[in-house]
């Protein structure tokens, strides 16, 4: 018996194309690197990267970036308290 579904790319309604892309820049090193965190479709499910200056910018462009506004920052940084410290901050 197979208790795993199997999907396929067209079960999924929006395409990963289709999907905001959004960063967060937690930290400038030496006016040289920027440290973000990039999010696909949902700013709480993010990877940390580390790219230079220029590079960042390019990532950018290349990928139609939009900056988490202060609010979705807000609400990611509660979120991580919550499942860290199992309660609301």
């Amino acid at each position: 018996m197979d208790l795993v579904k199997s999907s396929s790319p067209d079960d999924d309604p929006t395409p990963m194309s289709d999907l905001t892309r959004y960063a967060r820049i937690r930290r400038v090193v030496d006016d040289k690197f920027i440290e973000f965190d990039f999010a696909i479709g949902d700013p709480s499910l993010y990877v940390e990267l580390v790219l230079p200056r220029d590079a960042f910018d390019i990532f950018c462009r290349h990928n139609k970036v939009v900056m988490m506004t202060e609010e979705q920052a807000r609400a990611v940084d509660a979120d991580m308290a919550k499942w860290r410290y199992g309660e609301d901050k």
